[in-house]
């Protein structure tokens, strides 16, 4: 080995040196600053265990029938910027449900759904009557031609407006 090489080598090594030694101190630094977050610390700050609590807190609830269910209430969400959850609103009559609702099975006849407006389709479903229509409407019906969900699948609607829906759709075949 050359000298030139071992003035590198000693160079090297003792620059190597002073940065473990920055690390280590860095480290006690560290431990001696950060000394007061402590487990017992921790367990005795109540702004933290708030924190932690509302963190950890299960986004579910169950409801078990026959059992006392009171203490499930529903709570707004919290924190800061939320808001309460959009509401869809429900449609004033029969011609704004069948927009709103019925018309994305309807319109283009999807799963079997009668189209509006076709006699030929509506013709056999009329013959067997309107309470029979009204209570596939809102029960739900499995047919040869396809699937009626309860409702259209919009189980918030009220039945006046699902029975108004289906009538607005006869008008629409007659």
């Amino acid at each position: 080995m050359s000298k030139q090489d071992d003035h590198f080598f000693n160079v090297f090594s003792a620059v190597l040196g002073i940065l473990v030694a920055i690390t280590i101190g860095l480290f006690i630094f560290a431990r001696m600053l950060g000394g007061g977050m402590t487990e017992a610390h921790v367990a005795a700050d109540p702004l933290l265990q708030r924190d932690v609590a509302a963190r950890i807190k299960p986004f579910g609830q169950v409801a078990v029938a026959g059992q006392d269910n009171s203490a499930l209430a529903i709570e707004p969400p919290s924190g800061a910027g939320s808001e309460p959850a959009a509401v869809a609103s429900l449609p004033a009559n029969g011609e704004e449900t069948y927009k709103a609702v019925c018309s994305a099975c309807h319109s283009a006849g999807i799963g079997g759904a009668p189209k509006t407006g076709d006699r030929e389709a509506w013709g056999p479903r009329l013959a067997k009557g309107m309470d029979l229509l009204h209570q596939h409407s809102l029960q739900g019906f499995q047919g040869q031609a396809g699937y009626m969900p309860a409702k259209g699948g919009r189980p918030d609607l009220p039945d006046e407006l699902v029975t108004e829906a289906t009538d607005y759709m006869v008008e629409q075949a007659r």
